[in-house]
C-alpha cells in the first residue's frame, strides 16, 4: 500500500519506515510535527521535538517530499483512552495526516512505536478517523535485540537528549548508537533502563540509514542543560550547522539484518511434528467442532445467574431469518439484544467477551459493518466462527456482561481495561475489525478468539492445522502478557478450541502440552 512516514528524526521512525519498504510497501511521504518557530524542545507527550531544525533535510537525504506542520495545541486528554478534543496536540496530527492523505491517496502510516500504548492509542485514534492503516512493525519487541538489529542494519543516529539515571548529557550527547550500546546493556540491567529509550531516557538524531542517498553531517551543536539534577541531568544537543553528503554507490536492495524478532511470528510455516504424547491430566480445553450439531435455541436458558463479582451471560440472541435479507436480520437481532440487555439495566458498554456463531461466512462482512455500528472505542473481546445454525437462523450472539455494583473501593479494583491494537506488527495478528484482543476486569483477563494470521501480513498461514495451532497459542501467549506482565498459558481457567474435524483435535492437544511444558504450574483445571 501507499504510506505515509511519520518521522521525528529518531531511529524508531526511521528503521520502522525501513520495515515497511521491506514488507512491500511504497513510502511516498514523510510527515513530521514540529515547534512553533524559536523553540526548542517542547513538554509534548506525543512528539519528539528536540532536533527538529534538521528535519528538512530529509526531503532531500531520502528522496520523498515532506510535509510539516506547527504543533498548536497541547497534551489535555491525557488518560489511557483517547476521543476527540479539540485543542489536543493529537488534532495537529490528524489535520496533517488529513492533508496528506488527499494530497498523495496514502493508505497507510509507519509509526515507529515500541511500548508506548499512550502514543499508539492516540495514533491508531486518528488513523481510524481517516480510514487509515497504521503500521507499526517494532511494536513490543524486546528493546535489547531491537537495538542490536537497528546497529546491524545499518541505522546511524546519534543521542541528540538525555534524561535518565546514569546518562550524563556531557558525556553521552552526540554519541552514536554502536558507541553507546554496551553502556545502555549495562545500565539496563542494573537500573532498569529501556535499551531503546522507550521510557524517555534519551532521544536519537538518525544520521543515515540504507533508505538515505544522502547522509546527515552535523557541523556543529550545543549542549543545552535543562536539569542539572545530581542523579538524573537532563540535557539535549541543539543542532546549530548541519548538511548533505553524497554516499558512495550501494546496491538498489536494503541490506537488513537477519530479523530473529520477525522469526516468531513468519516462520511457523515449517512447523515440524514431534513424537506423540497423550498425557491429558494438564488439559483445560473445552474442544468445539464447528461440524458438529448446534444446540436448540428455543430451549437456551437466556439469562445466567449473576456472580457475586458482577458478571452474567445472556446466551442464544437470535431472531428469525423469515421474510427478511441478512442484513435486516442482523439488525434485527442486535436490537433484540439492546432491548434485552436495558430490562436487565445494562448496556452495550458493559458487554466484555462475545461470542458471534455465523451461519454462513460469506454473510460476514455485512454482518460485521452492522456489529461495528454498536461498538466504537474499546469494544469487547470477540470469538467469530462459523456453525450450523438451525434452518431460518443466519447468526446467534452468546455474550458476558460485567457491571460493578460494589463499593467505590472495591470497584476501582475490578476496574476494566482494553487492549485494543490495530496496528500491523510481528507482536500479534491487529485487532482491524470491532473487537479488542482481551479485556481485563480486576486480575481476570478474557481474551478474543486467536487463529493462525502471520502478524506482519494478516494472512492466515499456509503450513496447515501444524502452523495454525503454534501460531495461535502463540498470539494467545503474547496478548496475556502485554496485558498483565508474568502471565502465561499456565493461568488459563478455561480455552475454548474450535476445530473443523475432529481428527485436528489430538493435534492442537500436543501443542497446547508442549506450551505448557515451557512454564511451571502448580494447580490446573481440567474441562471437557
Amino acid at each position: 500500500m501507499k504510506v505515509v512516514a511519520l518521522i521525528s528524526g529518531g531511529k524508531d521512525s526511521c528503521y520502522n519506515m525501513m520495515q515497511c519498504v521491506a514488507a512491500g510497501h511504497e513510502v511516498v511521504a514523510l510527515a513530521n510535527l514540529r515547534p512553533a518557530p524559536h523553540k526548542d524542545e517542547l513538554d509534548s507527550y506525543m512528539y519528539q521535538t528536540v532536533g527538529h531544525e534538521a528535519i528538512d533535510l530529509y526531503s532531500e537525504a531520502i528522496g520523498l517530499p515532506l510535509y510539516r506542520h506547527i504543533i498548536q495545541g497541547s497534551s489535555l486528554a491525557v488518560g489511557r483512552d483517547y476521543n476527540k478534543c479539540e485543542g489536543d496536540e493529537v488534532e495537529d496530527l490528524y489535520h496533517l495526516l488529513k492533508f496528506i492523505k488527499e494530497k498523495e491517496g496514502v493508505e497507510g502510516v509507519s509509526v515507529g512505536a515500541i511500548l508506548s500504548d499512550y502514543q499508539r492509542v492516540r495514533v491508531e485514534n486518528v488513523c481510524r478517523r481517516l480510514n487509515l492503516q497504521p503500521l507499526a512493525y517494532l511494536w513490543r519487541q524486546n528493546q535489547e535485540d531491537l537495538l542490536r538489529e537497528m546497529i546491524l542494519s545499518n541505522v546511524q543516529a546519534m543521542i541528540i537528549k538525555v534524561a535518565a539515571f546514569g546518562l550524563d548529557p556531557e558525556k553521552h550527547l552526540g554519541k552514536t548508537l554502536d558507541q553507546v550500546e554496551p553502556y545502555l546493556k549495562q545500565i539496563s540491567q542494573q537500573c532498569g533502563v529501556h535499551m531503546c529509550g522507550e521510557g524517555g531516557e534519551y532521544e536519537t538524531f538518525t544520521l543515515d540509514c540504507p533508505l538515505f542517498k544522502k547522509r546527515i553531517v552535523v557541523d556543529s551543536s550545543e549542549i543545552i542543560v535543562h536539569s542539572a539534577d545530581a542523579f538524573a541531568p537532563v540535557g539535549y544537543l541543539r543542532l546549530l550547522k548541519f548538511h548533505l553528503e553524497d554516499k558512495p554507490n550501494t546496491p538498489a536492495s536494503i541490506a537488513f539484518a537477519e530479523r530473529k524478532s520477525c522469526l516468531s511470528c513468519c516462520d511457523q510455516e515449517n512447523v515440524v511434528e514431534t513424537e506423540d504424547y497423550r498425557d491429558m491430566s494438564k488439559l483445560a480445553i473445552t474442544w468445539n467442532l464447528t461440524s458438529s450439531s448446534f444446540c436448540d435455541l428455543d430451549k437456551f436458558n437466556h439469562w445466567s445467574g449473576n456472580t457475586k463479582n458482577g458478571y452474567q451471560w445472556i446466551s442464544g440472541t437470535h431472531f428469525p431469518m423469515v421474510g427478511k435479507n441478512i442484513n435486516d436480520a442482523t439488525k434485527q437481532t442486535f436490537s433484540l439484544l439492546q432491548v434485552e440487555l436495558a430490562m436487565k439495566g445494562y448496556k452495550f458498554s458493559d458487554i466484555i467477551l462475545l461470542h458471534l456463531y455465523v451461519k454462513n461466512m460469506k454473510d460476514f462482512g455485512i454482518i460485521n459493518s452492522i456489529y461495528d455500528s454498536y461498538f466504537n472505542l474499546n469494544p469487547p473481546a470477540r470469538v467469530c466462527v462459523e456453525a450450523p445454525l438451525p434452518d431460518g437462523v443466519a447468526l446467534q450472539i452468546d455474550c458476558l456482561i460485567h457491571k460493578n455494583n460494589l463499593t467505590l473501593q472495591d470497584a476501582i479494583e475490578q476496574r476494566k481495561e482494553t487492549m485494543h491494537v490495530q496496528s500491523i506488527s510481528h507482536w500479534a495478528p491487529a485487532n482491524i475489525g470491532p473487537y479488542s484482543q482481551s479485556v481485563k476486569v480486576g486480575n481476570e483477563i478474557f481474551c478474543a478468539g486467536q487463529i493462525g494470521l502471520i502478524p506482519c501480513t494478516m494472512q492466515l498461514s499456509k503450513g496447515g492445522v501444524r502452523s495454525e495451532a503454534a501460531l495461535s497459542l502463540s498470539h494467545v501467549q503474547k496478548v496475556l502478557e502485554a496485558m498483565k506482565s508474568g502471565t502465561n498459558l499456565n493461568h488459563v481457567l478455561l480455552a475454548s478450541c474450535y476445530v473443523s474435524d475432529k481428527k485436528y483435535i489430538s493435534i492442537v492437544e500436543k501443542f497446547w502440552q508442549e506450551n505448557l511444558k515451557e512454564h511451571t504450574q502448580e494447580k490446573y483445571y481440567q474441562s471437557f
